[in-house]
């Protein structure tokens, strides 16, 4: 059965999470044109130039941050900047040792092996990964009881590139083995401006720069949600016959999706309108609000919540979920006096006051 989170996200336009049919095509092939997490790909260059200098495999990397910044992308990247050959899986679907012996033994000298949701890997699984990301050696058990015999197979040296959005929930042993950690983090509206004009130069879409402004400033730092958007905004211009796409034509479009101007959609806005006028803007436990909302509790956490959280429309107490200034700013209401007390309580200046 799939993850909650999965299937509240999926009918999003704003989700971050991978869809049929999304936007490979307009996805960078290499380093230098990868908009964005500078950083990382300044170090991944060095570490790949190291690594063809040496004529060895690269040692292996995790990346992990939240969903839709490039994880993927920067791992076919990798592989292409390397010249090697690039397999792909997903934690989920290795399910028994056979499955991840028969993705080793297939790959080449250096290969790439990309793992998307690492962390969802199983544990007894997990046992078996170690010996080959330390040694390149695989240990199996062929058999059953006493006819049972352990059998070891050296492996081609390979690079394991681990994606995941939780890398709280990886083992320590696991995330120890990851010799390159690599952290994506939201990106700046100019990031995500350079993003749009070149996914609608390579979409052959005419917009002007106020419009792919737009389009960035309400795509949720995101470069997934940001092509998704600009796909939408397409459709809408090429029907009503409104080209070269501006601010006003992309602000329309928007509007009719009911994404606003700060990248909140109606799922959003239900979840704040909730606090704010049922419980008056807070403390509510999230249970309370899973209940209210006909929604479940993994849903809110992990889809609805964190993007919030970021924009600091919300916060999490121990006592529950609270409205802040600028979530109740946002709907376009004023603070009760009974939310401005409990923020009170929380401020640590008014300790002693």
């Amino acid at each position: 059965m799939a993850r909650t989170d999965e299937m509240a996200g999926s009918d999003r336009l704003i989700a971050a999470g991978k869809q049929e049919g999304d936007d490979s095509h307009i996805r960078p092939q290499r380093l230098e044109d990868f908009i964005g997490q500078r950083q990382v790909c300044e170090n991944l260059s060095v570490f790949v130039q190291a690594a063809r200098a040496r004529g060895e495999a690269m040692d292996h990397v995790l990346l992990f941050g939240p969903p839709g910044l490039g994880k993927t992308t920067l791992a076919q990247i990798v592989s292409r900047e390397l010249g090697v050959g690039f397999r792909a899986t997903s934690g989920p679907m290795i399910a028994k040792a056979g499955d991840l012996a028969a993705l080793l033994t297939n790959l080449e000298r250096n290969d790439v092996l990309f793992i998307d949701e690492i962390h969802r890997l199983n544990p007894a699984i997990e046992e078996v990964l170690y010996p080959a990301m330390e040694d390149f050696q695989l240990d199996l058990i062929i058999g059953d009881g006493p006819s049972a015999r352990s059998v070891r197979i050296d492996l081609q040296p390979f690079t394991l590139v681990g994606a995941t959005t939780r890398s709280g929930l990886l083992t320590t042993p696991l995330r120890d083995r990851f010799g390159i950690p690599l952290r994506l983090n939201f990106y700046e509206p100019e990031e995500l401006l350079a993003i749009v004009r070149r996914a609608a130069a390579i979409l052959d879409l005419p917009i002007t720069d106020d419009g792919a402004l737009e389009v960035a400033r309400r795509s949720r730092g995101t470069p997934r949600v940001a092509g998704r958007l600009l796909r939408r905004v397409r459709d809408f211009a090429v029907v009503a016959k409104r080209l070269p796409v501006n601010a006003f034509i992309a602000d329309a479009a928007l509007g009719r999706l009911e994404v606003d101007k700060r990248g909140l959609d109606a799922m959003d806005r239900r979840y704040l309108k909730c606090i704010a006028e049922n419980y008056g803007g807070g403390p509510v436990g999230v249970d309370t609000l899973a209940a209210a909302l006909s929604e479940e509790r993994d849903t809110l956490e992990e889809v609805i919540e964190p993007f919030l959280l970021q924009q600091g429309l919300i916060q999490r107490t121990p006592r529950g979920r609270m409205l802040t200034d600028s979530g109740f700013g946002h709907l376009g209401l004023s603070v009760p006096k009974a939310a401005k007390s409990q923020l009170d309580l929380l401020d640590p200046d008014q300790e002693g006051a």
